[in-house]
């Protein structure tokens, strides 16, 4: 399954390290929408992410406005503490796009108002605010593989003998 993660203007490089990580092992394409709270140069990213860099498909756009004119006709789902479906509730086609907010504010609501029909939440109890978003991205990636047979990955562990 070819999957695509998108992150609008994450501010913690950690974050987006794991993030980059979790893409990689899974062989989604991470797309990073301007402004970044951080270089991706910086070491805090490129630590977290460890040494699967070379395996991640990475795409940066200057802003929402280009990520949006560029993908305009591919299928998008919006992950956000606002919404009444779970993401649980829908089902992740092939070459799907899935958008996550900030870590401070989420996604803009402008861009979720006329979206509400594929804006998915994590059920959580009512007096958290929200969950760490590489835990998020890891939640809702690992569905949408799920959904799909985890298609192209490896689904068999192996022992080795000691």
């Amino acid at each position: 399954m070819a999957l695509n993660i998108v992150l609008v203007e994450p501010e913690i490089p950690q974050n987006t390290g794991n993030i980059a990580r979790t893409c990689a092992a899974i062989g989604a394409t991470l797309h990073l929408v301007k402004p970044l709270g951080f270089s991706i140069d910086e070491k805090q990213v490129r630590r977290a992410g460890l040494d699967y860099w070379h395996l991640l498909d990475l795409k940066v756009y200057e802003n929402l406005e280009e990520f949006l004119l560029v993908n305009k006709d591919k299928k998008m789902y919006f992950a956000t503490t606002k919404a009444d479906k779970t993401y649980c509730d829908v089902s992740y086609e092939n070459d799907c796009f899935i958008l996550f907010g900030k870590e401070t504010k989420g996604l803009p609501e402008e861009l979720l108002y006329e979206r509400m029909d594929t804006a998915v939440r994590i059920p959580m109890i009512s007096d958290a605010r929200s969950l760490n978003l590489s835990n998020s991205v890891a939640i809702i990636a690992y569905e949408a593989m799920r959904q799909n047979n985890f298609s192209d990955l490896q689904n068999t562990g192996k022992l080795t003998k000691f």
